[in-house]
């Protein structure tokens, strides 16, 4: 059993240390000592490699609406990869994948699939880029937009190095300056310094990349004076906004930029439209979606993929968004609020400081009682990480997968009773924190 030195796990691991740099591919995957390995999905529950079964609260880090292994989507899968899993012709379901992206958001005329939120990003970075004539970007600090260079700018930047107005810090080590240059970085909902700093580059900018509740910023929503102000000044220099729904579009029905009066020129899907597979898509109106057409010889902004719209990811997704009906939005937003309320409950029966933020289906556990509006005030020290590590390990002894930073992001097959049994777990977790 995890942890223990002979557990499966730990073996698994000892095979994984001798072909995987540090043991993994994936570094969210990582929890202390050693990662626990999954054995099979089912509904809302994983079993690992030693039998232990616990309910998944994190999905896949969103990209699971409707859990693991839904009847109706293994059914599709099945059905489509049994005809081939991919082709050097397109197939049918991607384009009905795409007319029901279509259907259901304003802001969509075309679609440009790909297989990643990252290739979704860094696509629409580049056909911003080609459709203004520009080369700089604008994105929010501390925001996550995938692992392109310049969406990474300022993404984990801190108190020592983030200056007074955000500075431009690199991710990654080897970031060419260039990149630094090319990519201003903006304050959550600090309208006047962000209508300045876009102001500021106004001839030189190409779009503005903003998610309406950056995860990895807190779950803090964006203000609707906020948002009223990139769209303003975004329109008033001829900068495209890119709308990235990569995790938002688990918040309506619509897109979460109905939801927040967003009007994009590009929007980013990847995660739920998949169902459990890789996939991403680029969305927006006809004028903007031009420079990725061939019609009128090359295109302005070329785009392939050898997997692209590959049936199997095209059948999963499109399966995986008609069973997200209105009603299961609806059922989705009342399953949210119940788990905030309950993770308040828990911090008051606890008497441990502590909230919550998210909206919809989402939300994050914060150890203070600050008031969040950002990246910084969001920031967590020390303290509060080392009382968020303990609490995501006492959760998992419980049975309970939060992410590592104790995030959720529930489905459709989640119940009442196990947000109860939550809130049950995550009290006991909270009265045995050390720091």
């Amino acid at each position: 059993m995890w942890p223990a030195p002979n557990s499966n796990s730990a073996k698994i691991f000892n095979r994984a240390m001798e072909v995987l740099p540090g043991g993994i591919s994936r570094l969210l995957t990582w929890v202390d000592p050693y990662p626990i390995y999954a054995k099979r999905g089912e509904g809302g529950y994983i079993e690992d490699e030693d039998g232990i079964r616990r309910l998944d609260l994190m999905n896949n880090f969103a990209s699971l609406i409707h859990g693991h292994a839904h009847p109706q989507i293994v059914s599709a899968v099945t059905q489509a990869v049994a005809n081939g899993s991919c082709f050097a012709f397109p197939a049918e379901r991607e384009i009905q994948l795409a007319e029901l992206l279509q259907d259901r958001i304003a802001s969509v005329d075309k679609v440009r699939f790909c297989n990643s939120g990252t290739e979704a990003i860094m696509i629409a970075l580049k056909a911003a880029r080609a459709r203004t004539g520009r080369s700089r970007i604008a994105k929010i600090e501390g925001a996550y937009h995938g692992m392109y260079d310049h969406a990474e700018v300022s993404l984990d930047s801190r108190p020592d190095n983030w200056g007074n107005s955000p500075a431009s810090i690199p991710h990654t080590y080897g970031t060419p300056k260039s990149v630094l240059e090319d990519t201003l970085v903006l304050p959550l909902n600090e309208p006047i310094e962000t209508e300045r700093l876009l102001r500021s580059q106004a001839e030189s900018l190409a779009a503005v990349l903003i998610d309406p509740v950056p995860t990895k910023v807190g779950m803090i929503e964006m203000t609707a004076e906020y948002i009223d102000v990139i769209q303003k000044v975004a329109r008033d220099i001829g900068a495209l906004i890119i709308v990235d729904e990569v995790i938002a579009f688990r918040l309506a029905y619509e897109g979460a930029q109905a939801r927040y009066g967003i009007e994009p020129d590009l929007t980013t899907f990847a995660k739920i439209i998949g169902g459990g597979f890789p996939v991403g898509a680029i969305c927006g109106k006809d004028d903007t979606m031009a420079v990725f057409s061939h019609e009128n010889g090359e295109p302005l902004n070329p785009s392939s993929g050898t997997f692209t719209g590959n049936p199997v990811s095209m059948a999963a997704g499109l399966a995986t968004m008609k069973l997200l009906t209105r009603e299961a939005y609806e059922g989705l937003e009342m399953m949210g609020e119940r788990s905030r309320k309950a993770i308040r409950r828990a911090f008051e029966a606890s008497r441990r400081r502590g909230q919550v933020t998210g909206v919809g289906a989402m939300f994050q556990i914060h150890f203070n009682d600050r008031s969040l509006t950002d990246f910084r005030t969001a920031f967590r020290t020390e303290e509060e990480n080392a009382i968020s590590k303990q609490v995501h390990r006492g959760l998992l002894d419980r049975g309970f997968i939060l992410s590592p930073r104790c995030s959720g992001f529930l489905s459709t097959v989640n119940t009442e009773q196990e947000i109860d049994d939550l809130e049950i777990a995550l009290t006991e977790t909270l009265q045995e924190t050390a720091v």
